[in-house]
């Protein structure tokens, strides 16, 4: 069964044409051993609508999403957040929210800006493996 938005509390929306996106969402599938964490491309259908419904341009993703049911949370603070949901030791990364928002969201916002340039990107987004498709919206 593939995942949709009501089936699960906790979704990850990233841009699935970007090499660090995809190689954050592998990070978090090896590391979310509770198998918590759902996906959704901001390119597929149902990731637009969702990216739309909070405010922002699927046409032109700039943030991460993260819903969950303690709210929805983008750039930095989306980070912090799945971290935290990672267990022991990537939890221990919520240890930045000290740090302002404004700065992390800065931070956020440069590698963002520049992530196609550094890291590249796909033509199209990149097939999960057999055993993570569940974990991905249709």
């Amino acid at each position: 069964m593939t995942a949709t938005p009501s089936d699960h509390p906790y979704l990850l929306l990233f841009d699935g044409v970007c090499n660090l996106c995809d190689g954050a969402v592998q990070f978090v599938l090896k590391h979310d051993t509770q198998g918590r964490i759902h996906f959704g491309s901001i390119q597929s259908e149902t990731g637009s609508q969702l990216y739309r419904q909070h405010g922002l341009d699927p046409e032109k993703p700039h943030t991460m999403l993260f819903i969950s049911p303690q709210g929805v949370f983008h750039q930095s603070d989306a980070a912090l957040e799945i971290a935290g949901h990672l267990g022991f030791p990537w939890s221990l990364a919520k240890i930045f929210k000290v740090i302002p928002r404004a700065i992390r969201d800065t931070a956020y916002r440069f590698v963002a800006d520049h992530r196609y340039q550094w890291f590249g990107k796909h033509d199209q987004c990149a097939l999960p493996r057999p055993e993570w498709r569940g974990r991905f919206l249709r």
